[in-house]
């Protein structure tokens, strides 16, 4: 349905071999040097390690300045959202040196954002998600873009 515009990720496929390699190094503006690609790839093994469910990365690289990727991913109540997202942060933070340029949702936890600078990690309810459904507003963005020739 929206083939070439995100990735769904899998038990079987999240970090597999088959995944496109990232392009040349490039320095990033938060936390060490890291290979583009690299940041959004530690968000995925976060997600994964924490039994976030239906993760999505939406690419963004060269047709928005918003970030290089979106990741979607749903947790299965409030807690484990808000579960979800304070491990991805702290994960970053302990183990690469890299940290959130901002939060937000974190109280309530139906819907919780956090802005990595290059990746942007939504982490939603099922039924936020659903309502929202930022997987359809995104990919009509982006083929709009296409049709246009802005992208």
């Amino acid at each position: 349905m929206f083939t070439g515009l995100y990735v769904k990720h899998s038990e079987e496929n999240a970090l597999s071999d088959k995944q496109p390699k990232a392009p040349a190094p490039q320095a990033k503006r938060n936390g060490p040097d890291l290979e583009d690609g690299a940041l959004h790839q530690m968000v995925l093994t976060s997600l994964d390690d924490d039994l976030a469910q239906d993760i999505v990365t939406i690419n963004l690289e060269g047709k928005s300045a918003l970030a290089d990727h979106m990741v979607i991913a749903s947790g299965t109540s409030s807690r484990h959202v808000k579960s979800l997202a304070d491990h991805v942060v702290q994960a970053m933070k302990k183990k690469y040196g890299v940290v959130a340029l901002g939060s937000e949702g974190t109280d309530v936890a139906e819907w919780v954002l956090v802005d990595f600078d290059s990746v942007v990690l939504h982490v939603m309810q099922p039924p936020i998600r659903e309502f929202y459904d930022l997987e359809r507003l995104w990919e009509r963005r982006i083929r709009g873009l296409e049709d246009s020739g802005e992208a």
